[in-house]
């Protein structure tokens, strides 16, 4: 998983625990370094203190010697000697010549009969070209390390007469043992150190991120259709404030958005409703003038027919009027809000009250239970079934085997009443405007069923879906808590 995936307070708390381990891994690193310098700094001194009091001891040597001071006496002069300082300072002690040829040695080796005879000529080259006349050199023996000084004798005139070379042994167990001791004290410090980074990374992480999480979930939360609450943080930071002063301004300029949409959309809405019911009551107008008309210059008293055109008069006024009565009502349902009644009801016995009302004989009814009870308003629930079943049933038109199936059964804490048909059903493009008001693909009719019915059932916090394949049929899932 990448790590701009995690969230900031996963985030946080990785970052501060590899900052402890990457701290605690440099530390340890700089301290083993520390304590090499320190061992090789320690050896290099040890032994330059130890060739500082063999050259003096030489030199006392020399100077108190009845011997000629000069190469060729040097191992007349130091014989007999050199195993004492050897002793003294234990160490192993060879003396060569200034061309490189070992002219005495103590008995005790450090390299255990590996000491050369013969001095490297590049060594001698390197002594000769070095500012003071010595030369320090560093080797592995058997995996241990040694400290190898080349150095001139002089007599007492300060001329080279020759070489002192003295093997250094760099015993380090002690200082190993006293790293390993060291760092075992410093992992257990570093152990606790990092199991409190843990917890406090955890802690601190969730305290830095609350602020941030309190505004997410508002921001998630912020909807257009509804009121939306401010944030209300204490003891934030500068930025965190910043942040909740420009969401607590976004809500209130939302606010002010979404009432001057809904009051554009509503205001629209009825300018829409007004050239609707005016439409539609133009058309009924119109056969109504012509009759009047009609009736105007063809009336007759003596006419022995009278009776019968008035009659016929009167039917298709009557027939108008009814269709006007038919649109106001329409509207009115439409309109009007129905009020929660919240009767306890027996669902399959209203829902069966209502399929009575029509003669079809292709309806079927059926019920999982005899008594399903919810609470709901039993006038708006038979309006919601005689709704979606008379939208079945102008759906059968040339249907050969006509069929409308209503069923009802419980999932879980809610009723679902399912109205399905094998008619014509509904084309794609018509879809998402099934509840829209006003709509319709019949000739005649106000598009307003479906919209009111899906106004009731959302009043009683309930939910209708549908599915449809055109050519195949309908099906509409009304459910609402029991």
């Amino acid at each position: 998983m990448k790590l701009s995936k995690l969230s900031l307070s996963t985030r946080i708390f990785i970052s501060m625990i590899l900052l402890v381990l990457g701290a605690s891994i440099l530390i340890v690193g700089i301290t083993v370094y520390q304590y090499k310098q320190e061992a090789e700094n320690y050896h290099r001194e040890r032994l330059e203190r130890k060739e500082q009091a063999i050259r003096e001891n030489i030199r006392f040597i020399l100077a108190s010697t009845t011997y000629l001071v000069n190469s060729e006496n040097i191992d007349n002069i130091l014989r007999g000697k050199i195993d004492e300082m050897a002793q003294v300072h234990e160490m192993q002690i060879n003396v060569y010549n200034l061309d490189g040829r070992l002219m005495v040695k103590s008995d005790q080796s450090f390299f255990r009969d590996t000491t050369d005879n013969q001095i490297d000529r590049e060594i001698l080259q390197k002594i000769e070209k070095s500012e003071h006349k010595r030369y320090l050199q560093k080797t592995q023996i058997n995996e241990q390390k040694y400290q190898s000084s080349y150095t001139h004798i002089t007599d007492g005139k300060f001329k080279p007469i020759a070489i002192l070379y003295l093997p250094y042994l760099q015993d380090d167990s002690v200082l190993n043992r006293d790293l390993n001791n060291f760092l075992i004290r410093m992992g257990e410090v570093y152990l606790f150190m990092l199991v409190l980074a843990i917890i406090m990374s955890y802690f601190l992480s969730k305290y830095i991120t609350k602020s941030l999480k309190i505004i997410s979930d508002k921001i998630t939360e912020t909807r257009l259709d509804k009121r939306n609450q401010k944030i209300d943080i204490s003891n934030a930071s500068e930025e965190i404030y910043t942040l909740v002063a420009a969401y607590n301004s976004m809500i209130d300029e939302l606010e002010e958005s979404a009432v001057q949409l809904a009051a554009g959309e509503r205001e629209q809405a009825w300018r829409e409703m007004a050239k609707q019911v005016a439409h539609e009551i133009k058309n009924p107008l119109t056969p109504m003038r012509l009759s009047v008309q009609s009736f105007e210059r063809n009336f007759n008293p003596n006419d022995p027919d009278i009776e019968a055109k008035v009659a016929e008069y009167s039917t298709t006024l009557i027939n108008q009027i009814d269709t006007m009565s038919s649109i106001a009502s329409a509207f009115s349902n439409f309109a009007k809000m129905p009020a929660q009644q919240n009767e306890m009801l027996n669902v399959p016995k209203i829902v069966k009250l209502a399929l009575d009302i029509f003669n079809e004989d292709y309806i079927q009814f059926s019920s999982e239970k005899e008594e399903i009870l919810a609470k709901f308003d039993r006038t708006q629930l038979i309006r919601v079934i005689t709704n979606l079943v008379k939208n079945a049933i102008q759906a059968m038109h040339g249907q050969e085997n006509p069929r409308i199936i209503v069923s009802i059964h419980e999932e879980e804490s809610e009723v679902c009443v399912i109205i399905s048909d094998n008619g014509m059903g509904i084309s794609e493009e018509n879809l998402e405007k099934v509840f829209e008001p006003k709509f319709t693909t019949k000739s005649s009719g106000m598009g307003l069923g479906l919209a009111m019915v899906k106004n009731i059932v959302e009043t009683y916090n309930g939910s209708i879906t549908f599915t449809s394949k055109q050519g195949k049929g309908t099906t509409f899932k009304v459910r609402f808590p029991k």
